[in-house]
């Protein structure tokens, strides 16, 4: 086991971005145009700690994790820096921003060559330390615990520094145990454990018991798995189509022995490699990558939307933020809202109206979407502007989009002809959308006929009621009448907001290019009372969902119910975790993660008699008997709020999908192991629409008292399931991967038609 920071930045000792990191230098942090000190930071020798000088009593504030850090931008590119810095600093400055809500870290180095040297140096290590093996993740970690219970820095473990490293890494053992251990590896008989013993130690403590008995049943040749014996595993436990080319070509690309490599043969250490590697996990790799056809119509494919996009925390006070975009956008959103208001100096503005929340400028905004739109995706991403703005400012936000957003900016129909349909996602790559009011019908910008008038007037009662406006006129006690800017009615073109006023009017008086949105109330009453009009409405033509405006928390609403009844753009607040986001996320996060995944036939279909409530018989009707194993986890982080004390974790299976397949199991309670429990629990679900499920897997810590604490969890639509032995990674709340810990079950699904 490799004892420093080496096992991270190998290849890398001589670099020199490396050495200043570890080296050190000063850096002015800014918080404000008056607040701007000096701080001294450094890497620390396990290259995955960065300390910096605090004033701050607490020492525990002095650190943060470079796994806690979510990009480094250099510039100023953040608003903190835009602000409080000037343009010709812009070669100095840069900042860290981290993952959840952490405040960014916005700072100005020495010189130009020793802002190159930060950003470079902190990008390589974070690069490393994501594209460690599991196994040198656990060695690294369970180092620097040691290392911080070797109080006296003797080198050495007494038996209170080993009860103090296992209190760490999350076991709580008696003093026999801890006894019984020391014996076991204690070859000196001096009481304590040093040098080759505390590696025994590290051994017997890492050992996993269940992959030695699976290894064992199949490792045949000379005590080790020959590329024959590996096709058996594959084919017998992990039910896949493969051949002998196959299992040859897994050991050739995870086998950590050379010895065994040249012999074709797979030992523990690199089976276990393979067990961690995608081809290994819960989710099938073919569904990581766009798998599914991305040349339907729009209205075919479910969308990642974002609600009330602008903010950072709640409805009411909570700060704006052109960084909330940002992280929407980064996390794959393709349809983010911009709340759109008059600014005092005759700049439009972005904030949540009648509020206290903070404002940012709308051409802030913009600039932020066009930087980052196609980072995570190349597939194109809707506007969807709630617009309050006077006339003049209406035509400055058109301005701002057209010179910001250029010919990426869908301006007018594609092609030479009137359309009949929505054009696909592949038409539409890194294209923008506007969603909004218009002033005439499309046909008209074909042709030679322009509006006549420039404005018109625009009610909420007359319009679309995107009724977040018709929300806030209430809670507020004012209305308004709203005039149209010709200019900004001109560059909506796919995505018309029209009212809704019922089914049978909507199919013959709505466009394929008008659509409706709909408060969450409606919405769920339509999926449950009018299931099959709803997804009639929605295989033509697209929907948007909204949460209540009384959630002024920024909470969310389960989004399934409403995927069920085909609804594509399902508006969910990015910035709530929570398990309504957990399952955005699950389905999100196949088919590339590209914002987009194609709905299942029966809700594409105009001749389709699907009805999730009533479940008539039909294709989608396919019967499936999922069973699940929970054997193991690896590594459960302690509950922050508890951080002194020992999880009891235990592991809930959830079934999202039509109200006949939503159902949970959970195992017991292990006490006070939070690294290596063992539960070995079975599970049998039956499904009847496997297409619309999703499977989440929860950790969490078990209080006697109260609610079980939160630890992680894992969602996956049940069509992207893996059989066999597999490793279920963790998301923490904020949907951030915890990076060694997981869960280790074994699936198999049988049709039981």
């Amino acid at each position: 086991m490799e004892c420093n920071g080496a096992v991270i930045m190998h290849g890398m000792e001589d670099d020199p971005d490396l050495q200043f990191l570890l080296s050190g230098a000063g850096l002015v942090k800014v918080r404000s145009s008056s607040w701007k000190k000096t701080r001294f930071f450094k890497l620390q020798e396990d290259c995955k700690t960065m300390w910096h000088e605090s004033k701050k009593t607490l020492r525990s504030k002095q650190t943060f994790s470079v796994e806690d850090i979510d990009s480094v931008r250099s510039g100023r590119q953040t608003e903190g820096l835009k602000k409080y810095t000037e343009e010709a600093l812009d070669p100095r400055v840069f900042s860290i921003l981290f993952k959840g809500r952490r405040k960014n870290l916005d700072l100005i180095a020495n010189s130009e060559g020793e802002a190159k040297h930060w950003v470079s140096g902190l990008e390589k290590v974070i690069f490393n330390l994501s594209n460690l093996s599991q196994q040198s993740k656990t060695e690294h970690w369970i180092y620097n615990c040691l290392r911080k219970a070797d109080i006296n820095c003797d080198n050495k473990m007494s038996p209170q520094e080993l009860i103090n490293f296992l209190h760490d890494i999350n076991i709580e053992v008696d003093d026999e145990y801890v006894q019984m251990l020391i014996e076991k590896c204690d070859q000196s008989k001096c009481g304590s454990l040093e040098g080759e013993e505390i590696q025994h130690f590290y051994e017997i403590l890492t050992q996993r018991e269940e992959i030695d008995v699976i290894y064992g049943a199949y490792a045949k040749t000379e005590g080790m798995l020959s590329a024959a014996n590996l096709l058996d595993f594959l084919q017998k436990e992990q039910k896949e189509q493969v051949d002998l080319s196959y299992a040859a070509q897994l050991i050739e690309k995870y086998e950590v022995d050379e010895t065994a490599k040249a012999k074709q043969q797979m030992t523990k250490d690199g089976f276990l490699m393979y067990l961690h590697q995608p081809e290994g996990l819960i989710m099938n790799p073919a569904h990581k990558r766009v798998y599914q056809d991305m040349q339907q119509p729009l209205n075919h494919y479910f969308i990642s939307s974002s609600h009330n996009t602008y903010l950072m925390e709640d409805q009411l006070k909570g700060p704006s933020s052109t960084e909330a975009y940002i992280r929407a956008l980064m996390k794959s959103c393709r349809c983010v809202e911009l709340d759109i208001w008059d600014g005092s100096d005759g700049e439009p503005v972005i904030y949540h109206g009648y509020t206290l929340t903070s404002k940012i400028l709308f051409k802030d905004a913009i600039k932020a979407i066009k930087e980052y739109a196609f980072k995570t995706s190349e597939y194109p991403v809707i506007l969807s502007l709630e617009n309050h703005c006077s006339v003049e400012q209406q035509k400055l936000m058109a301005h701002h989009m057209t010179s910001i957003l250029g010919s990426a900016l869908v301006t007018k129909p594609l092609g030479d002809h009137m359309p009949t349909e929505l054009p696909s996602p592949e038409d539409l790559k890194r294209r923008f959308l506007i969603k909004g009011k218009r002033l005439n019908k499309l046909e008209a910008s074909l042709s030679d006929q322009a509006s006549a008038e420039e404005e018109e007037s625009v009610t909420e009662e007359e319009d679309c009621r995107d009724d977040e406006e018709e929300s806030e006129k209430n809670l507020s006690g004012k209305s308004k009448t709203l005039k149209l800017a010709k200019e900004l009615s001109d560059i909506v073109i796919y995505c018309k907001s029209v009212k809704f006023q019922g089914f049978e009017h909507a199919q013959t008086h709505q466009a394929f290019y008008e659509m409706c949105s709909f408060k969450e109330g409606d919405a769920f009453k339509f999926a449950e009372k009018s299931a099959f009009e709803y997804i009639h409405h929605n295989v033509d033509k697209l929907s948007r969902i909204y949460p209540s405006a009384f959630r002024t928390d920024s909470s969310n609403y389960d989004p399934v119910p409403l995927w069920n009844a085909g609804c594509q753009i399902v508006a969910l607040n990015f910035q709530t975790p929570g398990p309504e986001m957990d399952l955005n996320q699950g389905l999100f996060g196949q088919n590339g993660l590209c914002g987009y995944v194609l709905k299942p036939s029966y809700l594409r279909d105009k001749a389709s008699e699907f009805d999730p409530i009533t479940l008539t018989r039909g294709p989608w009707l396919k019967h499936k008997e999922l069973h699940v194993m929970v054997i193991s986890a690896q590594q459960l982080p302690k509950v922050s709020q508890k951080m002194a004390s020992v999880v009891d974790p235990l592991v809930r299976v959830e079934i999202h999908g039509v109200p006949a397949d939503e159902t949970e199991k959970e195992t017991r309670h292990i006490q006070n192991n939070g690294f290596n429990p063992m539960w070995n629990e079975n599970f049998q679900f039956d499904l009847y629409v496997p297409e619309l499920a999703l499977v989440r897997f929860v950790v969490e810590d078990y209080d006697a008292v109260s609610n079980n604490d939160f630890i992680g969890q894992c969602t996956v639509p049940f069509t992207s399931l893996q059989n066999g032995y597999r490793h279920v990674p963790l998301f923490n709340e904020n949907g951030d991967l915890l990076s060694s810990a997981g869960l280790f079950v074994h699936t198999m699904v049988v049709n039981a038609e």
